[in-house]
């Protein structure tokens, strides 16, 4: 057994973790990634990564990146907020996200807008259908309420505590958490307001891909949806991967689907035309 209160015993147990794999962790370089995107050569991936249940991740991405998340056991909750990597003071606006698009639910073919006016992502495929732009994040009273507990340090942590550590890897803090997009995990309104769940567990493998338009910072949070009234603290591994890809065109369908979309897109041209 080895010593590691003995540093060079230490060491030497830190060298034989070479080579260590388990399911939830980076894959370094992402161009290893046992299973390739379909069509994605490796050279062209920049991100690949399982997010392990209550776990939180984040990656800065150049805009006309692709990124991919699966929902690998059915059970995924991907809390996602956005940031214009070069000015981070822009970000998601979940509400004009909605009405812009006069829509109140996310899916293929619809875009995510910053409070600035301008298109950070396009939904290019969407496997799921059951999505949430309403109900927010989970935070630590919201869990300790439903299990007992919800800080960081203990077994049913918080979407919201998540956040906080990814954003600091940016320089970014708790007043830069805004409302988030909650992929995998839906709710529909009703006639009379009321919100109907969809939580699932759903059949896995369900997937989503985004195409970012302008270079931004993306955060992950893997925790059940604030609504999700299960007892016990339900999530699954969620897997996320990004690689280049090409700029939008003049001519793409989703750019010139609408005119509120196209003027989001013009918005972020212009600002790459400095």
């Amino acid at each position: 057994m080895t010593d590691t209160a003995n540093p060079y015993g230490a060491q030497a147990h830190a060298r034989a973790m070479a080579g260590t794999r388990v399911e939830s962790m980076p894959t370094l370089p992402a161009s290893a990634a046992p299973d390739l995107p379909p069509g994605v050569a490796a050279e062209a991936m920049i991100w690949e990564e399982t997010v392990a249940p209550g776990g939180y991740a984040a990656k800065q991405i150049d805009r006309g990146a692709r990124l991919r998340l699966v929902d690998l056991a059915g059970d995924a909750c991907a809390s996602m907020l956005v940031f214009n990597a070069e000015r981070p003071i822009e970000r998601l606006n979940v509400a004009d996200t909605l009405k812009v698009q006069w829509n109140a639910y996310l899916g293929a073919g619809k875009l995510v807008l910053s409070d600035m006016g301008k298109v950070m992502f396009s939904v290019l495929a969407d496997e799921a259908e059951t999505h949430d732009a309403f109900c927010g994040a989970s935070n630590l009273a919201t869990n300790a309420a439903r299990y007992g507990a919800g800080d960081n340090w203990g077994p049913h942590p918080n979407a919201r505590d998540r956040f906080s550590l990814a954003l600091a890897k940016f320089g970014l803090g708790r007043r830069d958490i805004h409302p988030c997009i909650n992929w995998f995990k839906g709710v529909r309104v009703e006639d009379d307001g009321s919100l109907t769940p969809r939580h699932g567990p759903f059949a896995p493998g369900r997937g989503l891909t985004l195409r970012a338009e302008m270079d931004l910072i993306v955060v992950f949070a893997n925790c059940p949806h604030v609504l999700d009234a299960r007892p016990d603290y339900s999530v699954t591994p969620l897997r996320v991967s990004a690689w280049r890809g090409p700029v939008t065109p003049a001519d793409d369908p989703l750019r010139t689907a609408t005119p509120e979309g196209l003027r989001a897109f013009l918005n972020v041209e212009a600002e790459y035309s400095r």
